[in-house]
């Protein structure tokens, strides 16, 4: 007798806290204490090879456990589901979550509930790349183009990009990959650092840091500004007489300012020759961002963090408002909507330079910059993956970084599996350490 398909039986969730606050590290201009924190999923099968599909979205600590409820909530539509199927196609899954006309709603395609479809649909990724035996990154770049069109929400885009273009580059940017792929292979994708620019560090801590990234092979750091003029200026020349002139130092507001106030802070830091001025207003201001980016050149305007759908990178292009576009692998919905937001990019000739840091985006990023290199932009010219050396232990296949780059990850899937221990240790409330931190409060 054939034995039946193998399908969805458990959807697992868990609301994982670190207490990064207390080193302040992570902290910047709008969000000061920061506990990084991870609203995880494991989806579980009943199939004999006993792979699982691993995916989290990525808060602060307090709200992980409402990221989670919305999580939670989408647990009818996985119960179930064939997992061939779902592996052969997971635009089917994205589908199905984004369409579901209650929870969408709540958006559309927005928010916490958008939030939690990226969790889901990114740990069906990682599935079907455990059980193809390869890294989410080459399973991209080597799928047929087709196939990664299909994978592709067009809806609301196609007055800025249709299928048809899609494909065309596509098709184009698999010219050369397997060279692309040797020296992906031999030297890594090019980073940058933060580790040394949280707003909370003291000048001494961030020379320190400064330096040591310069002798880790960073060629771009970048530091925290806007809570104060005069605090910035200072810790911009500490951060400069650091480094020197010819490494790259971004700086990064975290939306504090009002659009004036953003082109007149930025212009006063500008002699101290400032590469990026990254979310210099509400990411939603996309009007507001393309006169940021006239009245501060030749310093470059990036953002794209916060942004929270295809729809309004879209308009962010389409109004020339950036000049650096900032992915986010787990804001946006999944690995589907941000295949559309890089061809977005390369449609409109904007580089690509993702956020990461937190917990695991690191891990997770990496695979989309990899595969746009190797089958869409064809470039890491002005292309950097932010990088910051928090937390990665916790993951059983961690990022390697060698000599200021990214080294391309081996291990099948997305990179997102935690140890089960540190699961153990640092859920929220019961987890070990909550436990006992909480216990010690009392």
């Amino acid at each position: 007798m054939t034995a039946p398909p193998a399908r969805i039986v458990a959807v697992d969730t868990h609301d994982i806290r670190f207490p990064t606050s207390r080193e302040l590290d992570g902290s910047d201009a709008m969000n000061p204490d920061p506990d990084y924190s991870a609203a995880y999923v494991v989806l579980r099968t009943d199939s004999s090879d006993g792979l699982e599909g691993h995916g989290f979205t990525f808060t602060i600590g307090r709200g992980n456990d409402v990221q989670v409820a919305a999580i939670a909530a989408l647990r009818p539509h996985l119960l179930g589901r064939n997992v061939a199927e779902l592996c052969a196609d997971p635009a089917s899954l994205s589908r199905d979550l984004v369409g579901d006309s209650q929870l969408r709603w709540l958006g559309p395609e927005k928010g916490v509930m958008h939030m939690a479809i990226g969790a889901v649909v990114n740990a069906a990724w990682d599935l079907a790349a455990k059980r193809a035996g390869q890294p989410l990154w080459r399973l991209l770049a080597h799928a047929d183009p087709v196939w990664l069109v299909s994978q592709v929400d067009f809806r609301y885009l196609a007055d800025a990009l249709t299928p048809e273009e899609a494909l065309g580059l596509l098709r184009e940017g698999r010219r050369g990959l397997a060279e692309r792929e040797a020296a992906l292979l031999e030297r890594g994708y090019p980073g940058y650092t933060t580790s040394p620019g949280w707003l909370g560090y003291s000048d001494e801590k961030l020379t320190r840091l400064a330096k040591q990234a310069v002798a880790d092979g960073f060629t771009q750091i970048k530091l925290k500004v806007g809570a104060d003029l005069d605090d910035d200026l200072r810790r911009m020349r500490t951060a400069r007489a650091a480094v020197g002139e010819r490494v790259r130092i971004a700086v990064d507001a975290n939306q504090r300012w009002n659009v004036g106030e953003a082109i007149e802070w930025t212009r006063a830091l500008a002699g101290l020759n400032p590469y990026w001025i990254e979310e210099p207003t509400s990411p939603d201001d996309i009007l507001g961002h393309a006169a940021v980016r006239e009245g501060v050149a030749p310093v470059k305007v990036a953002t794209g963090e916060h942004v929270q759908n295809r729809v309004v990178f879209k308009q962010l292009l389409q109004a020339g408002a950036l000049d650096v576009l900032q992915i986010d692998a787990a804001r946006v919905g999944g690995v589907n909507e941000n295949l559309a937001i890089l061809l977005l990019a390369a449609k409109f000739g904007v580089p690509v330079c993702p956020h990461a840091g937190g917990v695991g985006l690191c891990e997770l990023v990496q695979h989309l910059s990899m595969f746009d290199y190797l089958a869409l932009s064809g470039t890491t010219e002005d292309r950097v993956i932010e990088y910051v050396d928090h937390l990665h232990e916790h993951f059983t296949a961690p990022v390697v970084i060698r000599d200021g780059h990214y080294t391309a990850p081996l291990t099948p899937g997305f990179s997102a599996t935690m140890h089960p221990a540190s699961i153990a240790e640092y859920r929220y409330p019961d987890g070990t350490f909550w436990a006992a931190d909480l216990a010690g409060r009392q």
